[in-house]
């Protein structure tokens, strides 16, 4: 079961001026597994700031390198972080390749900082943009109620952008596929909520809607990197995402490792026909390491 149209022309899309938007990416031919990193938090002292900012460039590049995209987060889990657009176009260097890299952008600013955001990235040469509404309950207050108004406006202001939007598997499957198929939408692609091998069912539910109502758009499906299974850790996490706190402690008693628990994720999601996966959480200062072992666990029998 697939959620991709493999009979888009990715040569057709006039928004993105002639330049591969991420919506080509994942139109095409190849499997895709992608990282989502976090840029350093705002208010690390200049020291600590400017080392946080060398690990994140090293680990785009080294990404970016083997053909990975990377998503750059924006206010992650309600926290504030330094404005990952502007370091990109500072720092990025022209050596790594923009339609690989795609940043994300909340609500969690004004208006005016959102349209302009949008205007630089395609302007320094990022041809997509994934545009949330960021969490509510923490964090600044959101420019508008929901997403889809702030990628109707980023719309407007730069047209050739290619947007993302957002689904989550664990909410209703008939409302979530209804936002996917709502012309509002205004997004040639979607990434998801994270989903757990230890908890298919709510994604088999999604696939399944989504595959009745003939969804077109591709999507981008999220796994975590747990990297332990510590009571406290897991407990924040469930703050923010729905994580099988139990099974992981089994999972990880019997022995598995972090990466191990993550390839198995990765092998069951794609067993019920998803292409595309995102992985998160990956450590800033060793990610293409860490995904290339996870890799490897795919690629053995």
């Amino acid at each position: 079961m697939h959620l991709d149209s493999q009979s888009r022309d990715s040569s057709s899309d006039s928004r993105a001026g002639g330049h591969r938007s991420f919506a080509d990416v994942l139109n095409g031919p190849s499997a895709i597994v992608a990282a989502e990193l976090r840029p350093p938090r705002a208010g690390l002292d200049a020291t600590k700031g400017i080392d946080a900012w060398i690990d994140t460039y090293h680990g785009i590049r080294r990404l970016t390198r083997q053909t990975v995209p990377v998503f750059l987060t924006d206010s992650a889990v309600g926290t504030q972080e330094e404005n990952n657009l502007r370091h990109l176009i500072n720092n990025l260097g022209r050596d790594v390749p923009r339609d690989r890299v795609v940043p994300f952008l909340t609500s969690k600013h004004s208006l005016e900082f959102c349209l302009s955001y949008a205007e630089q990235a395609w302007q320094h040469g990022f041809t997509s943009l994934v545009v949330l509404g960021g969490d509510k309950h923490v964090g600044r207050p959101r420019c508008v109620e929901h997403a889809w108004t702030l990628r109707q406006h980023v719309r407007q202001r730069e047209p050739r952008l290619s947007l993302g939007g957002w689904a989550n598997p664990h909410g209703n499957p008939t409302q979530q596929v209804d936002f996917l198929l709502d012309e509002q939408f205004s997004a040639e692609f979607f990434l998801t909520q994270i989903v757990s091998h230890l908890d298919l069912d709510p994604l088999k539910r999604f696939l399944d809607e989504a595959h009745r109502r003939s969804v077109t758009l591709p999507g981008m499906f999220g796994v975590f990197y747990y990297r332990s299974a510590s009571p406290k850790t897991l407990a924040v996490l469930s703050s923010f995402m729905p994580v099988p706190v139990q099974a992981l402690g089994v999972e990880f008693a019997s022995g598995a490792s972090p990466e191990d628990v993550c390839a198995r994720t990765i092998r069951a999601v794609r067993s019920l026909g998803v292409r595309h996966i995102y992985v998160s959480n990956l450590p800033m200062d060793d990610a293409a390491t860490t995904l290339a072992a996870i890799r490897a666990r795919l690629e053995s029998p």
